[in-house]
């Protein structure tokens, strides 16, 4: 039998771009050469799309990718451009796409959308959820939809919303694009004179900017994978890792302590948290899941107090990092699954989604199949 394509689609317009390639890296070389034929797409910031050796991105290290530059030129030399539907049609039967897009127009349900119209598996959540996730605003209103705990926020287009909005969440307060990751743009504000060049940081990614009041937290994460509908017993059904707890050096855990600083921040693995706290965690992550209508993969992230250890909801990654440093790989491989394992995973529940949506009918007028009931993918 012919080995699957698996076609991973790296870089992007967004902010992350460079992060992406980092995390393309790491799948990439977890995608066994013996099971699959892996081909690698890198949507430049003009938004063409060219398809790369997968050599050439394993040959850069993740520091000079994340430095850009040399390492994207090399990356692109020779690289042959190619019509996003012409990838889609040439997967052949078992293939499917796996974005490693980060942030906007990757990660928000746009490709996403390109996608299901092709008809193409791929790896992750679908539209809603994926736009539902990126933007912060959607995301703490089907959170506030659901019952689920979260800090005091706001939404601003206009300093003089930001500035009513930080007055009735009083100081301090963070300053952070509405959609956008990897904390890009995100501004902590102490007092009411710093608040008009945080809020201009932040429209520099987004034409909104969520306020959250400042808290004493500790920030924690948890894996989520799997299929919300899947049975219980099923190898595809939706679990949440051991918890981490990420200890920034400075006052957050911002890009550069994220990227660029290898001491910007200690990640403990597994929380150093009770035992009903870390089950709390995973519960809500769980919840908020279903809630987003995910699929495949999520990060979600919370806080706890440190006064009275109350967890809070923060926000649902759907395609979170997979470099060498990410949370999402390290928490599954601390719970016993290797990073090419958990690859595979992601690729089969592509593939499960898929199989299933081909049983929906697209005719009003057809008779009704007489079959069993199925679960929803």
């Amino acid at each position: 039998m012919s080995r699957p394509v698996v076609a991973v689609l790296c870089g992007g317009r967004s902010a992350e771009r460079l992060v992406s390639l980092v995390s393309a890296r790491c799948v990439v070389d977890s995608l066994s050469p013996r099971r699959f034929r892996v081909r690698l797409v890198h949507l430049g910031l003009d938004g063409s799309w060219a398809e790369v050796a997968p050599r050439r991105l394993l040959a850069e290290t993740p520091e000079a990718l994340l430095a850009g530059g040399a390492a994207l030129r090399r990356l692109r030399a020779g690289a042959r451009r190619l019509d996003p539907w012409t990838l889609t049609r040439s997967l052949g039967r078992g293939g499917c796409v796996f974005p490693v897009l980060h942030g906007p127009l990757g990660e928000d349900g746009t490709l996403q959308g390109l996608l299901e119209l092709s008809g193409t598996p791929y790896v992750g959540c679908g539209v809603y959820g994926s736009a539902a996730a990126m933007d912060k605003e959607a995301t703490k209103r089907v959170a506030a939809s659901a019952g689920l705990p979260q800090v005091p926020w706001a939404v601003a287009r206009t300093p003089r919303e930001a500035a009513a909005a930080a007055r009735r969440l009083g100081y301090p307060v963070f300053v952070k694009p509405a959609r956008m990751g990897s904390s890009v743009g995100v501004v902590k504000v102490k007092a009411p004179r710093e608040l008009g060049e945080a809020l201009r940081e932040a429209l520099r990614y987004d034409e909104k900017a969520v306020l959250e009041k400042g808290v004493p937290v500790r920030e924690v994460e948890t894996a989520v994978l799997g299929d919300p509908w899947a049975p219980r017993a099923s190898r595809f059904a939706l679990k949440a890792s051991p918890c981490a707890e990420i200890v920034p050096n400075a006052e957050f855990y911002d890009y550069r302590a994220k990227y660029l600083d290898p001491d910007g921040a200690r990640l403990l693995v597994p929380a150093p948290i009770p035992a009903r706290t870390a089950a709390r965690v995973r519960a809500l992550a769980l919840a908020a899941f279903r809630a987003l209508d995910l699929y495949g993969l999520a990060r979600v992230d919370f806080f706890v107090r440190r006064d009275t250890g109350a967890v809070l909801f923060n926000e649902a990654n759907t395609l979170p990092g997979f470099t060498p440093v990410s949370m999402y790989p390290r928490l599954w491989r601390e719970a016993g699954v290797p990073t090419p394992r958990l690859v595979e995973t992601l690729v089969a529940l592509a593939l499960r989604r898929a199989a299933s949506r081909r049983l929906l009918s697209t005719d009003p007028d057809a008779p009704r199949a007489r079959t069993k009931s199925r679960a929803r993918p």
